[in-house]
């Protein structure tokens, strides 16, 4: 009860410190802002964008030399991971196990980039790689559990496999994080 005309305040009952339950504040929500808001938002957009044109002006399968025997636009669709990973799996077994690590990816990404201090290289391949596996989610929503695919890079007929703008933010990403742990300083995030 309070005394003489005290009022009960919020700090009269204090939250536990975030300490205590496993995170810490973030002491700028700016960094998180602009990592999402600057990186990975228009990322996704990107990706969407790229998508819906190459489906809007090409037939599935058709393909478009850019650079003759290196590099073409080629319409596809991958019902599977990267690579196609896990295509002969039972079709609503594969899309909600990929739904699934890519909504937890995304939210795993959105703590840890709401926990950096600052913009570091491995936070700004964080921020890459939830766009890319933003943008690769949506189309899965969208296109019945498959992903388009249109960037075809080979040299005559040895092909890397097929890809688009999401996948290629999420192997930069990946590479980005191999680089700073293996170069750079300590990071925060």
């Amino acid at each position: 009860m309070p005394r003489g005309g005290e009022r009960l305040g919020v700090s009269a009952f204090p939250e536990p410190a975030m300490a205590e339950v496993g995170g810490k504040p973030p002491s700028s929500w700016r960094p998180f802002g602009i990592l999402v808001g600057l990186i990975a938002l228009p990322l996704v957009v990107i990706d969407q964008v790229s998508k819906l044109y190459v489906a809007a002006h090409m037939a599935l399968f058709e393909s478009i030399p850019i650079v003759p025997n290196w590099f073409d636009i080629t319409y596809t669709q991958n019902p599977g991971a990267a690579f196609s990973m896990f295509v002969n799996f039972p079709p609503m077994v594969r899309l909600l196990m990929l739904c699934a690590l890519s909504a937890l990816a995304i939210v795993v990404l959105m703590v840890l980039l709401a926990r950096a201090d600052e913009i570091s290289l491995t936070a700004f391949a964080m921020a890459l790689i939830l766009g890319g596996a933003a943008g690769n989610l949506v189309d899965r929503a969208l296109r019945n559990g498959h992903v388009i695919d249109f960037i075809r890079v080979h040299y005559y007929d040895a092909n890397y496999p097929i890809f688009n703008v999401a996948d290629s933010a999420i192997s930069i990403g990946v590479a980005l994080i191999i680089v700073s742990s293996l170069f750079g300083k300590k990071d925060s995030v």
